[in-house]
């Protein structure tokens, strides 16, 4: 059987969002509504200047702006008092998250994954409307944001991060959603052990999402290295998927792994099975000027 053929598909836009939005961008900075609170933090990408802005204008609006230093790491400074964690809500699919400013810069929440969450979550309900039950492996799942979309939509969910406080995250997450009650297991481990170890109980999945760092480390102190462990990763990951898989989602913001070469993993990986494998860039649309802001790489294989 021939393997099937890349597709390269535009950017996929997370657009739909009412109580998230991509305000203004530039000079190394991004200026974001999170609900009631507006956020200024820096994202490297952006080297263009600020539209209709003279150069090192200063940003105007804002409730929180998160000073990088020059030694590595930052800090928040705030001009009121802000609660120490609030909500805002994903009403395409009924969720609602925590957001709180972290000492890295970031908020628990990465927005543009709300067009992998669609795209999870449609093939999903497919599959149950056929009367398949669906159960999902989310790995390096962080908040749990993929994770309660898939819940949301039907699917019985394994989340796994070698964080624990993650885990925690992903847990408020769900209850703040109403789903406190689904089938999603809440698992602080290795992901590549804890595959292993499923591989070796005879567990399968139906669906697969992965959202693997350029580096890390497991529960246990163990080393991640992207370019040394993904592939290893994904060959333990196909020996745990169930004989009629729906969907294997692979999302990725390091530089070190193109669309291309994402997707190539995933025609060697998966190429033995019927279905289609797409890959491209995901961004969020900027309001100021309607630049988009590139915010990493997916490639995708589903069913078909």
């Amino acid at each position: 059987m021939s393997k099937p053929a890349l597709v390269h598909i535009p950017m996929i836009h997370a657009d739909r969002w009412q109580e998230y939005q991509l305000l203004d961008c530039g000079e190394g900075m991004k200026q974001e509504r999170w609900g009631g609170y507006t956020l200024v933090r820096p994202d490297p990408q952006i080297v263009w200047p600020r539209h209709g802005r003279e150069p090192g204008a200063k940003w105007e609006a804002w409730d929180g702006y998160y000073h990088r230093a020059e030694t590595g790491g930052g800090k928040w400074e705030f001009r009121r008092p802000l609660p120490d964690h609030w909500t805002i809500r994903y009403d395409s699919l009924g969720l609602t998250f925590k957001i709180k400013p972290t000492g890295f810069k970031h908020t628990g929440l990465f927005p543009e994954q709300a067009a992998n969450w669609e795209w999870c979550s449609e093939r999903i309900r497919q599959a149950k409307q056929s009367g398949r039950e669906v159960s999902v492996l989310n790995l390096f799942g962080y908040t749990g944001a993929a994770t309660c979309a898939a819940a949301a939509a039907g699917a019985s969910v394994c989340h796994v991060d070698a964080a624990e406080g993650m885990v925690k995250w992903c847990k408020e997450n769900a209850q703040l959603s109403g789903l406190a009650d689904k089938p999603i297991r809440y698992i602080i481990d290795d992901c590549l052990k804890f595959v292993q170890r499923e591989k070796r109980r005879g567990k399968v999945y139906d669906a697969i999402i992965m959202d693997p760092p350029t580096y890390g480390r497991g529960s246990s102190g163990e080393m991640w290295r992207l370019e040394d462990s993904l592939w290893q990763l994904l060959t333990e990951c196909r020996g745990i998927l169930s004989d009629k898989p729906v969907f294997f989602l692979i999302n990725a913001y390091t530089a070190r792994l193109s669309p291309t070469v994402a997707g190539n993993l995933l025609v060697e990986l998966l190429g033995s099975r019927k279905g289609r494998v797409e890959a491209g860039e995901i961004g969020l649309p900027i309001r100021a000027d309607g630049k988009t802001l590139p915010c990493g790489i997916f490639a995708r294989w589903s069913e078909g």
